[in-house]
């Protein structure tokens, strides 16, 4: 399947993170996401019943990363990729990217993050 459903650069405050400060304080990370749809259907009805919206997609992506603290952004993201896969059974596969622009690093960077991509087959 080529056909995607995609959200990119969704901006959501949360509170994730190693440091002491992170947890307190918080930061904005970045969201982008893209699901693995079969859209022929949609693509022929013309018809929402038929996809995944992308209100829906930012409803549960936010609900997911910011409903629980995680120290760690690779389990943040995975909550997130499970809850794309509980919500939307039409979906086969999400990649979720989680870019962090304000890690503690001591350094001057474009961007961190992780990515990662789960499947119906990668749930156990």
């Amino acid at each position: 399947m080529t056909d995607t459903v995609f959200v990119t650069g969704l901006a959501v405050h949360a509170y994730h993170g190693v440091m002491d400060h992170e947890a307190t304080v918080g930061q904005t990370f970045r969201l982008d996401l893209v699901l693995d749809v079969d859209l022929s259907t949609a693509s022929r009805s013309d018809k929402l019943a038929h996809t995944v919206g992308y209100d829906q997609i930012v409803n549960v992506a936010s609900l997911a990363f910011c409903t629980r603290r995680h120290r760690l952004v690779e389990a943040a993201a995975g909550a997130v990729a499970e809850a794309v896969l509980s919500r939307f059974t039409q979906v086969a596969r999400v990649k979720v990217t989680v870019h962090k622009p304000h890690a503690p690093i001591a350094a001057t960077f474009a961007d961190v993050g992780v990515t990662i991509i789960r499947g119906r087959q990668d749930r156990g």
